[in-house]
């Protein structure tokens, strides 16, 4: 593993999560414009219940024992210390994730390389590879150049669409033996418990119609929901409308609440605060409605009115309606 692009793949459940098509999107881009290959590092029970959906990396590596169907960090970590060790990868990708960055910091200390993290793109300029990342919530993106020979990076959602790392192919498959004992491991797995059951999930959610501090009152909320209605979708808000109480928790969008990846995000009376930005980096069509036209909303959206909410979402909805 000499200059190659690696992704670290994420399961969850028997599944690969979105940010692992992410990551892959990401790497394929890089790897061929520093004219190296992907390799894609699996540590599960059964590779053969992936393999099939990594077509865009060129080969998967997968580190397999019975005993690691389910995320162990001490026993994960291990493997890939083991895999990497005397190896010099151009990069490691992590989802910047729960277990992303979990992994991505304890090899980062055990391997003695440097790590960037919250990354959202990647380029590459001749050997260099360079990257962005938002911080201070959003309001500056942070860039510079990677270090070189080897470095860890974790990827953020939002600079790569997941359907861009689903490729067909036939990577090469590569099998090695897990070191050490799961059971000696500091912590092991008892048992995955589900997050309560809500309502809905918007982010599973194609349309979303999001409120915010701008509908003024709770009942305005029967407004918004007609509205939704009438689209086929369902109503989400941002942070002030949920710390009011007018929205339980599990609709709030944003860095403390889901990122959701609708295909039509209609963002009534809400700002544009990078916080809630952090939410909605896949929407595919954002249209925004705000009494103020300098909000930092109509930055970002495609489409916007600048007029009272209040005043329009009947109409649009009565006219859906017809």
């Amino acid at each position: 593993m000499c200059g190659e692009v690696c992704v670290v793949v994420e399961t969850l459940r028997g599944k690969l999560t979105d940010i692992t098509f992410t990551m892959l999107a990401a790497a394929r881009r890089l790897a061929d414009g520093l004219n190296t290959r992907v390799t894609a590092l699996l540590v599960s029970s059964d590779h053969r219940n992936f393999v099939g959906e990594l077509g865009a990396a060129d080969k998967v590596t997968c580190v397999e024992r019975p005993d690691l169907a389910d995320f162990n960090p001490d026993a994960c970590l291990d493997a890939l210390a083991n895999l990497l060790t005397g190896h010099q990868p151009r990069l490691v990708l992590f989802g910047h994730t729960a277990i992303g960055t979990d992994l991505a910091c304890g090899l980062a200390q055990r391997l003695n390389w440097p790590l960037a993290t919250s990354c959202r793109t990647f380029t590459a300029a001749g050997d260099e590879v360079r990257f962005s990342a938002p911080t201070c919530g959003g309001k500056l993106i942070a860039s510079g150049t990677l270090p070189a020979p080897t470095c860890i990076a974790t990827v953020m959602p939002g600079g790569y669409k997941p359907d861009e790392g689903r490729r067909a192919g036939s990577p090469t498959v590569e099998a090695v033996s897990a070191p050490g004992d799961v059971e000696q491991a500091r912590t092991r797995f008892k048992q995955y418990r589900e997050p309560p059951a809500t309502d809905v999930d918007i982010a599973k959610e194609t349309v979303l119609v999001s409120v915010g501090r701008g509908i003024q009152n709770r009942d305005n909320l029967a407004v918004a929901e007609r509205l939704a209605a009438a689209l086929g979708g369902v109503v989400c808000g941002s942070r002030p409308v949920v710390d009011q109480g007018w929205l339980p928790t599990a609709r709030l969008v944003g860095k403390s609440g889901k990122q959701v990846k609708p295909k039509l995000y209609l963002a009534v009376g809400i700002s544009g605060a990078p916080e809630h930005l952090e939410g909605v980096p896949e929407a595919e069509l954002m249209i925004a409605i705000n009494t103020d036209a300098r909000a930092p909303i109509f930055d970002v959206a495609q489409f916007g009115a600048s007029c009272n909410a209040l005043e329009l979402m009947p109409r649009l909805a009565e006219k859906l309606g017809k």
